[in-house]
């Protein structure tokens, strides 16, 4: 039988399959199903940088009232009384661990490295077993430069990595003039994994109404090809983990992803279009193509498309393209 286990981020994961964060993971029950479904391990739903920093705001206007006579009694205050969203994430971290076996993560949606970073060290006394950072920068601005877009998944790597000892994944998007070196020097802070990609928001209006309105919230099948593209370019070449996201629905699509490189695999829109249980169907593919190749360990085949032989990836695939598509 193949032995479907894999590290990731120095965890031992009893597969490559994780849920990513969403709706389908801020219920207890619907994790709790997941794990006997089979999944290696659920990245819990995010909570926002902006909700962290709004209820801390709050809590120091509160605390700053003619109430408060003495600053020193900041110090002794009851902070969990006073912050409902913050309070209630801590406590369903706490929860989930108690319920469940399987390597929780918690997750940070976040823009900016101000603010915010005591809140990690909060994540991880609840003692999940990592911290995912969904980093949310679209470079849109006109009057930022290429290097000012960059520092800020620097200093949100840096300024976390040292309050916690959690191993710490970045979730990044693929907008990036000089992508490949961007991710090499990422992976080269204290961060254990990075996550190829994030999934933005993308927006619509009708032209009726003239209101926007959310634009292909769930993924489909075809959209595995850039994060494949790029797990497969940089496998080897990165100096941490690689999760590979977005387009996974079956376990082929997670079969290529391993293959690629990927040290595991997250996926979220293909549970909401068949249910929780595609986790268990998706495991059972990953299990039977293992065995059907000849393959007892996920190492064997890890990597092996991979473009890390191959000095300058884009010329590799300038020669894939000639030949596929030069007589069309």
């Amino acid at each position: 039988m193949a032995n479907l286990s894999t590290s990731y981020m120095g965890l031992n994961l009893r597969n490559p399959l994780i849920v990513a964060s969403s709706g389908l993971t801020e219920n207890i029950d619907d994790i709790v199903e997941f794990e006997a479904r089979g999944a290696g391990a659920v990245v819990i739903k995010s909570i926002f940088e902006e909700e962290i920093i709004a209820k801390a705001h709050d809590n120091l206007n509160k605390m700053q009232a003619s109430g408060f006579i003495y600053p020193e009694t900041m110090e002794y205050f009851d902070y969990d009384s006073m912050e409902d969203p913050i309070s209630n994430y801590l406590d369903f971290l706490r929860k989930v661990k108690s319920e469940t076996s399987i390597p929780i993560f918690a997750s940070i949606n976040c823009v900016t490295s101000e603010g915010w970073i005591d809140f990690a060290k909060r994540i991880e006394d609840t003692g999940v077993d990592g911290l995912e950072l969904n980093v949310f920068s679209l470079p849109s601005d006109p009057d930022r430069s290429a290097e000012e877009n960059e520092r800020i998944y620097f200093e949100i790597a840096d300024r976390v990595t040292s309050v916690v000892k959690l191993p710490v994944a970045m979730k990044v998007g693929y907008f990036n003039g000089a992508l490949a070196n961007f991710l090499v020097r990422l992976s080269s802070t204290p961060i254990k994994a990075l996550v190829l990609f994030n999934r933005f928001y993308n927006p619509d209006f009708d032209v009726n109404t003239l209101e926007f309105t959310p634009a292909s919230v769930f993924s489909t099948p075809s959209e595995i090809s850039t994060s494949l593209r790029w797990v497969a370019i940089m496998s080897g070449r990165v100096s941490c983990d690689i999760a590979a996201s977005t387009g996974v629905h079956d376990g082929n699509a997670m079969v290529k992803q391993i293959l690629a490189g990927a040290n595991a695999v997250q996926a979220c829109s293909t549970f909401y279009r068949n249910g929780k249980e595609q986790a268990s169907f998706i495991i059972r593919q990953l299990e039977e193509w293992m065995n059907s190749n000849g393959y007892k360990t996920i190492d064997e085949f890890r990597g092996k498309m991979s473009q890390k032989k191959t000095y300058n990836p884009a010329a590799f695939e300038r020669v894939q393209f000639m030949k596929y598509f030069h007589d069309l």
